[in-house]
């Protein structure tokens, strides 16, 4: 394994609005290699004919050198082709404009042929006429889930292009279009998205967004960075107008080939990207980076794995919750504390293979999960990565099954139990060509919060009583679940918070201490580990909908405006 430097967003004097005509292309691998780049990719509007037209060059160089009719200067450029094509992967590919002008990158492998590639553009609905002009404007073409279901299919990496920014498909700016949002940014053929705010860092990138935390983007998205060169160099007069490798993405592979990225960006390891750095810039460390997130619904930290205080068994309930709900990454060696010193894990080997045998032995059905070690700050740490289970329920020692909710682990109750075993039995989604990670379909579940209600924290929905003791309905706002018969001794952490606070409520609720704006109001604000934590209240007509434990992720629409968050999007 070893980190390659790749740019996968490249435009040639194929596309029309290319800005240095006389480019040739020769030139753009010549300073592919000055930018130290591995893997690059053309990809202009709409067309392969960037590609084909390197491509015919070489072929006509060859023929003449068969000929022995080769000039001088004519073997020289041969040469240096043959050079630069050892020392770098050039992918054919195209940027295609789909329907409402969301573009979309299709990168092939080398040996798929030009002339398949144009079939696939003639396939999207692109004008013949206008194969050949690599314009972004082609008229009406074919929708963004038509698109990555047939580029998958031609066995094509599918990438959202500049997916945050101009004609991205995560459709910033965008006041409507949440559930087409979803469909665009989640589909299964969707292999990862192009951002240009990778090296930012904190909760409002686009990387975070789509981490797999939102209850509505269940589904943790592969992230790069590309150029978009429409240029050799950048234009120092405008300086978002980038050259070649500009803004290129580092990726752990154990070779330069198109095999490996695609099986790369077809799992679950999302510490082999990162943003490409200059010498000058500090090393990207992904377990700091991870820490700062803290613990979240797909995340979990544990300082040891000792059997005594039972810190083994709860590291293995996490991993069996993963698999149960959206799957995950757990650290051990550090807690999730920044400001706390990395204890490390003594004889990582060993450590590594106890836990592989413990995890493989304490849970079933059987589970493709993996452990490998990493480092920081000098201490050598274990990384376990859990996908979201096939075959659910999971279960620890045979019967007991574990949940996630937000940062905490929880046996599951009966309704959850119940909900599992028939997830376990739905009939599996139909694989594609080369099916990207993330299972069903987003679009097969009603949205959370598509009543108005937030999208995390918990909901009471109905108390009963039976021989005095009180039983509530909990509806858990961030899948729509009901669970019923829930009671204070059976509470988890959250749905006993809400019990208890629902409880000391007055029986008028206007007399609560609400900060009220319209309809929706805020009953408390308060922090829990590094998440803002908000009780909210809804008038709904006479009545009042309570929401409990509501994290910023679950606030949207007139909420956000409530609380006083950031817009997503």
């Amino acid at each position: 394994m070893k980190w390659r430097t790749m740019d996968l967003h490249l435009h040639t004097p194929a596309s029309s609005d290319y800005q240095q005509r006389e480019i040739s292309y020769l030139d753009l691998l010549k300073q592919a290699e000055v930018r130290r780049l591995d893997m690059i990719a053309f990809t202009d509007h709409n067309t392969v004919a960037g590609y084909r037209r390197m491509m015919e060059e070489i072929q006509q160089l060859e023929i003449l050198e068969g000929l022995s009719r080769l000039l001088p200067e004519e073997k020289e450029k041969l040469d240096e082709y043959r050079r630069l094509l050892d020392k770098i992967l050039v992918l054919p590919g195209f940027e295609f404009t789909a329907t409402l002008g969301f573009h979309i990158l299709a990168i092939f492998p080398p040996d798929k042929s030009v002339r398949e590639i144009e079939h696939l553009l003639l396939d999207l609905n692109i004008p013949s006429e206008k194969l050949e002009e690599g314009s972004a404007t082609v008229g009406a073409t074919s929708d963004v889930i038509t698109a990555y279901s047939l580029i998958n299919r031609a066995g094509g990496l599918v990438i959202a292009a500049h997916a945050n920014s101009t004609n991205g498909v995560a459709m910033r700016g965008f006041g409507f279009g949440g559930q087409t949002k979803i469909a665009y940014t989640q589909d299964p053929n969707l292999h990862a998205l192009e951002v240009t705010d990778l090296t930012h860092r904190g909760r409002r990138t686009t990387k975070a967004f789509f981490s797999g935390t939102k209850p509505e983007y269940p589904r943790r998205m592969h992230c790069i960075q590309g150029s978009d060169a429409h240029r050799l160099t950048q234009d120092k007069s405008r300086s978002k107008n980038l050259g070649i490798g500009d803004r290129a993405t580092e990726v752990l592979l154990p070779e330069v080939s198109f095999k490996a990225l695609l099986d790369l960006f077809s799992g679950e390891d999302f510490a082999r990207t990162r943003p490409h750095r200059q010498k000058e810039e500090p090393e990207f460390d992904f377990i700091l980076g991870a820490r700062e997130e803290g613990s979240n619904i797909v995340q979990e930290f544990h300082e040891s794995m000792t059997v005594r205080g039972g810190r083994l068994y709860s590291l293995i309930a996490d991993v069996c919750a993963f698999a149960n709900t959206n799957g995950g990454v757990l650290f051990v060696g550090l807690s999730g504390d920044a400001n706390k010193a990395v204890v490390g894990v003594p004889k990582p080997n060993q450590a590594k293979e106890t836990l592989e045998r413990e995890i493989s032995n304490r849970i079933s059905p059987a589970l493709d999960f993996t452990v490998d070690t990493n480092e920081t700050r000098g201490k050598k740490i274990l990384r376990v990565i859990v996908p979201r289970g096939a075959d659910p329920p999971y279960v620890v020692d045979d019967y007991k099954i574990y949940v996630r909710a937000e940062a905490e682990t929880s046996l599951a109750v009966r309704d959850e139990i119940v909900d599992l075993v028939q997830q376990g039995r739905r009939e599996p989604v139909a694989a594609e060509t080369h099916p990207a990670p993330g299972g069903a379909d987003p679009m097969a579940q009603a949205a959370p919060g598509q009543d108005g209600a937030p999208r995390t924290g918990v909901e009471i929905v109905s108390v009963t009583e039976r021989r005095g003791t009180k039983y509530y309905a909990m509806r858990d706002l961030r899948n729509g679940n009901v669970v019923n018969n829930v009671t204070r001794k059976s509470a988890r952490k959250l749905w006993h918070y809400a019990i208890k606070s629902h409880e000391e409520l007055p029986k008028n609720m206007g007399e609560a201490n609400v900060q009220w704006q319209g309809d929706l109001g805020i009953l408390r604000r308060y922090k829990q580990g590094k998440s803002d934590r908000f009780d909210l209240v809804e008038k709904a007509g006479a009545d009042y909908r309570i929401y409990f434990g509501v994290t910023d992720e679950g606030v949207h629409g007139g909420w956000k405006t409530l609380v006083g968050a950031d817009e997503d999007d």
